[in-house]
């Protein structure tokens, strides 16, 4: 008989590719995908760390599943990823009923850990050794490079997927466990990267986006020669059949000219650069451990305009940081307002344990004051967002049509592929764009002419002869905030929508 599995995803774009590649390798064990987890004899949670509500969230998912369990006790109960790495044995004191607890650099072993449970073996840890633990070399070993067949019907779209660049991370900012979680940084080889994404290309993919912790610290020594990441990206600029790349997340300090001319030079690689500043004030950057100051990060943002001055460029900050005073918000709220962002990522500062940060320096901003400033940090990256899309109204963008708005897919709309439905899709410089359209569109490139804007999203109408046979795109409420995202990764082991 047929086994079937369902998988949840938290997190980050690793985090999705991951849940790709473990359903990938169970697939080929002969595993089907379920409809829900509740028609599954193998449930996976694949979880983040990197904020406490993202571990909540597992925890409360792990809760529910309990019942489920009791009710058939043949179903396997698995904690994949960075929180298995964390939390380790506490995730089987919180959650006896969990059969594996698998981290990051053990993901390959899922479908021989799956096999041994439904023989009897038991329940199973099986996680990396810790960075404090071991030489380096010991630890980059444990965390075991994972990189198997890929799995199409786990991708955000068939023309759409994640590659992966490196993994780990060697920065060791205070705040941040991924460094513990995820091990130390190993690039993977370019020529395994450019195979890879010829794979995806004959399977109909048009767009790749490169990730890494630190993307753009990618090193690849052999031969004599290094490569980096703007080597990496002239060899997949090459490949006949791709359109877009992308890559995502730099670190200031490594966004070196050689990877700026890239982006300019290169005709598929889109000028979109998410570089996280995390904070304008120095003193804080400073208890970050973050590496640079307010001014190297505003000289590293002067080159990419001058290069690049329509490039768009996105950032990450974080408010209530340890110690953080109101002269230092106003730092960062100074900093949103003067350096037009297209967007910014912004979070309340969560404690996380085996960090610098957790074991030196008290969690002294109250949760009230985070709240109010996370308001008040994102209000006024609303208003840079909504000036910067209006300077697109009236003009006509290249556009990757996605799937369905998040209007249409939380009412279900399901039109046949002649039928019209409100679409989504990206620009080179990340805009989401939504209009009304055929929906055999999908996945195609066209033009859009945009006729509105609000802070999250542009609306238009397709140039290429369609335009009156549908009615004009508009933004709900003057441009949600959920459409800043197409949709987050669906909690579901089905077709994700894109990140």
């Amino acid at each position: 008989m047929t086994k079937r599995l369902w998988i949840e995803t938290v997190g980050c774009q690793m985090n999705v590719l991951d849940s790709e590649l473990v359903v990938a390798a169970l697939r080929r064990q002969g595993w089907e995908l379920a409809r829900d987890g509740g028609e599954a004899d193998a449930v996976f949670f694949n979880t983040c760390s990197v904020r406490q509500h993202a571990e909540d969230k597992i925890y409360s998912a792990l809760g529910r599943i309990r019942l489920e369990k009791l009710r058939r006790p043949a179903l396997v109960v698995g904690v994949l990823g960075c929180m298995a790495q964390k939390d380790q044995e506490l995730v089987r004191q919180r959650a006896p009923w969990v059969d594996l607890v698998v981290g990051p650099g053990q993901l390959h072993q899922v479908p021989a850990l799956v096999a041994d449970v439904l023989a009897g073996g038991g329940p199973r840890l099986e996680v990396s050794l810790d960075r404090r633990g071991a030489s380096r070399e010991e630890i980059a070993r444990s965390f075991e490079s994972y990189d198997p067949d890929r799995d199409p019907a786990m991708r955000p779209t068939p023309f759409q997927a994640f590659v992966r660049t490196q993994t780990g991370c060697d920065k060791f900012c205070a705040f941040c466990v991924v460094p513990h979680v995820r091990g130390p940084e190993q690039a993977r080889a370019p020529d395994t990267i450019v195979a890879e994404a010829r794979k995806l290309v004959a399977e109909g993919c048009r767009e790749i986006t490169l990730i890494g912790q630190t993307v753009n610290s990618y090193r690849w020594s052999a031969g004599g020669r290094t490569h980096r990441l703007s080597d990496l990206l002239a060899l997949l600029d090459a490949i006949d059949g791709l359109d877009r790349i992308r890559f995502v997340t730099n670190y200031p300090r490594d966004m070196t000219d050689d990877l700026i001319a890239a982006v300019r030079d290169l005709p598929k690689v889109c000028p979109y650069l998410h570089v996280p500043a995390q904070h304008g004030s120095d003193a804080v950057l400073a208890r970050m451990k973050r590496g640079y100051t307010i001014g190297e990060y505003l000289e590293m943002l002067g080159r990419i305009r001058a290069a690049l001055p329509h490039a768009a460029v996105t950032s990450d900050f974080i408010v209530g940081y340890c110690g953080e005073t109101e002269a230092e918000f106003e730092a960062t709220l100074g900093l949103v307002r003067s350096c037009d962002f297209k967007n910014s990522f912004i979070f309340k500062y969560s404690p996380r344990p085996g960090t610098k940060a957790f074991e030196r320096l008290p969690d002294d901003v109250p949760e009230d004051l985070k709240k109010e400033r996370n308001r008040l940090l994102l209000e006024a990256q609303a208003e840079v967002s909504l000036a910067g899309n209006r300077r697109f109204v009236g003009t006509r963008r290249r556009v990757l049509v996605e799937g369905l708005s998040p209007r249409d897919e939380r009412r279900e709309v399901q039109p046949g592929p002649d039928g019209v439905a409100q679409l989504a899709g990206r620009t080179t410089c990340d805009r989401i764009v939504v209009f009304d359209a055929p929906v055999r569109l999908v996945g195609r490139i066209v033009d859009v002419d945009i006729h509105d804007a609000g802070a999250w999203s542009l609306a238009g109408i397709v140039a290429d002869g369609l335009a009156d046979a549908v009615p004009l795109a508009r933004l709900e409420g003057g441009g949600t905030p959920e459409l800043h995202q197409i949709a987050p990764p669906r909690a579901a082991a089905g077709p994700a929508p894109g990140v």
